[in-house]
């Protein structure tokens, strides 16, 4: 695969074979940021579970105390008072089953998150096929589906990220942008490890994290020891 000027310049800017300890790996990953935009900065976990025995599933959400420096956009599933509370609360969309053709039928997805009141759970499942495979769909291990509308909103809006095992077995999530400083990645990093480690499934046998990389939306991966994990 032929990478352009920057990316190969960004490479040179640390050792490709070196597994950096967590704030090394940080710095590194932030002069690898070249991009004319914020660059987000991800980190992929390669895990030792079994996404296919519904035991090692992991699936869960924290907030990163210094958020994603993404501005997130929320749609929320309500009826009755919950409707009032969640416009109260700050939330982009709210609605109920009127919204169903809009999304199904007109391909609208205006949105980033989506939280359900349980009691419209019914009708929010009938968009399993279309919010399903964006990674849309409400779930209550990540807290989207709630009567409390009003924390779920304010955890979402403060930096809240959800963390699931793909089908590889891999998790992806961003600890926030290039502009950020060392110290707030750092931050933020060590929150979702914290996160991630205490739900190490017990059936698991061997080891959890395999392997972790950080890298930009537009560069090289960095790799970090997880020895520690």
């Amino acid at each position: 695969m032929k990478h352009g000027k920057k990316y190969n310049a960004a490479v040179k800017q640390f050792d490709r074979q070196e597994f950096y300890e967590q704030a090394d790996a940080v710095a590194a990953v932030k002069k690898t940021a070249t991009a004319k935009f914020d660059e987000t900065v991800e980190v992929h976990l390669r895990t030792g579970c079994d996404g296919r025995h519904a035991e090692q599933q992991i699936r869960g959400a924290v907030v990163l105390p210094h958020g994603t420096g993404k501005t997130v956009k929320v749609l929320v599933f309500a009826k009755g008072t919950k409707l009032d509370e969640a416009q109260a609360a700050g939330a982009d969309f709210v609605g109920g089953e009127e919204l169903i053709p809009k999304i199904q039928n007109e391909g609208w997805f205006d949105f980033d998150v989506v939280v359900a009141t349980p009691d419209m759970m019914g009708v929010v499942g009938r968009l399993g096929k279309v919010l399903g495979p964006k990674g849309l769909m409400p779930n209550p291990k990540a807290g989207t589906v709630t009567m409390d509308v009003t924390k779920a909103i304010a955890d979402i809006k403060a930096g809240k990220i959800e963390y699931r095992l793909d089908k590889s077995n891999i998790i992806h999530c961003p600890i926030g942008k290039a502009s950020f400083t060392e110290e707030q990645l750092n931050d933020n990093l060590t929150a979702l490890m914290d996160a991630i480690m205490k739900a190490k499934p017990s059936s698991l046998k061997g080891q959890y994290i395999k392997s972790m990389t950080l890298a930009t939306t537009m560069g090289p991966g960095v790799r970090c020891n997880v020895t520690k994990y």
